[in-house]
């Protein structure tokens, strides 16, 4: 069985993504069966439960406050809504249910105690959950893992060399220190990236780096392709072909050999065919529903029928790792600290981003 290496180069992964596509998906496909079973597919659903207003500048983003999209935002939802929505994801197949805030960071006080009995209320109804609320400290991640957190997700987004041409508003640095601090609980993590953003293929090598020499790997690996949205600093680039996110999935796979490669955004433009290669090559998670936060996603009950075409199953709930127990917040040992932690803001300008950025202000 192969190894689980954290001292990959980028020259080495380079020489994975540009082998003859028959070949990387021979070898992609070989060692994803040696680790997972082939016909089970974990199935996630993302829930915006904060949308829009977001104080960061990323070029992808149309929840950024200084871009202007057509996202409608609305504040933090009521727990009793959630719990709707688990439901409804839990009865058309999904076993998680991933919450995602527009925050730039964790603030203790009600909006995150509120979050926290979210948590809770889906842990009860044996469903995995997950959160992306931005950077967070290790007292928030023990505080969330309390709660009956079952992951954590925080993209790395990009390479680090890239990454300053796409955020100006916070550093490489604080992805990887929130994972750090994730990784001090018993909370997993989930961690990818986006490609399309204009990025060298170096820079895709560059992120699974990253994520390889994380030590463990994360538990599950995004890969996005971009969905260029109006209004956003990235609304012209050109799409990703489906050959490229097949390349991309199946290095993943081979770098990254225990993790859960998820097929995310992106997939409402690839074919039934192109997700079947995907699959092959190692994809082995997906998100279900109409919606990824604000970017479309195919209807679930065409990926039911995609799923009975394939032969695959949707995997159960706390298969890779067992349900954590959920601390009520009565029986709490673990306060707020009331932290105010200096997350790093480079300062740096981007000109898209500042086009796309003045751009807002000429229409508002």
């Amino acid at each position: 069985m192969s190894e689980t290496r954290h001292n990959w180069t980028k020259e080495e992964i380079l020489d994975i993504y540009n082998k003859p596509l028959m070949e990387l998906l021979y070898d992609a496909a070989t060692i994803h069966r040696e680790h997972h079973d082939p016909n089970t597919v974990q199935v996630s659903t993302l829930l915006s439960i904060k949308t829009g207003g977001c104080p960061e500048d990323c070029g992808y983003c149309p929840q950024a406050a200084r871009y202007h999209t057509d996202i409608e935002g609305n504040d933090l939802m009521k727990v009793s809504h959630v719990k709707a929505q688990a439901l409804r994801a839990k009865a058309s197949g999904s076993s998680r249910v991933c919450m995602g805030a527009a925050w730039r960071n964790v603030k203790d006080g009600p909006e995150f105690d509120q979050v926290l009995e979210m948590v809770r209320t889906i842990n009860k109804l044996d469903m995995e959950v997950c959160c992306t609320l931005g950077m967070l400290t290790e007292n928030q991640a023990h505080r969330l893992a309390e709660a009956g957190l079952y992951a954590y997700n925080h993209n790395l987004d990009t390479s680090e060399d890239y990454y300053k041409d796409v955020i100006s508003t916070r550093a490489f640095e604080d992805r990887l220190d929130t994972i750090d601090n994730v990784r001090k609980s018993n909370v997993t993590v989930c961690s990818g990236g986006i490609i399309g953003m204009g990025e060298e293929i170096e820079d895709r090598a560059g992120m699974l780096v990253a994520l390889a020499s994380l030590n463990p790997q994360p538990e599950s690996v995004p890969i996005n392709s971009l969905v260029a949205v109006e209004g956003t600093p990235m609304a012209d680039m050109d799409p990703v072909s489906i050959w490229d996110m097949i390349r991309m999935v199946a290095t993943t796979r081979i770098v990254m050999p225990e993790t859960q490669v998820r097929l995310s955004a992106g997939r409402t433009e690839m074919s039934r065919e192109g997700q079947a290669m995907c699959f092959f090559a190692g994809a082995n998670s997906i998100f279900a529903g109409d919606k990824l936060l604000t970017t479309p996603n195919p209807d679930v009950n065409e990926d039911m029928e995609m799923f009975k075409l394939l032969g695959l199953n949707p995997q159960k709930a706390f298969t890779k790792v067992s349900q954590p127990k959920t601390v009520e917040a009565s029986e709490s040992k673990l306060q707020p600290l009331g932290e105010k932690p200096k997350w790093s803001r480079p300062g740096h300008k981007i000109e898209r981003n500042e086009e796309a950025k003045a751009k807002s202000k000429v229409v508002d």
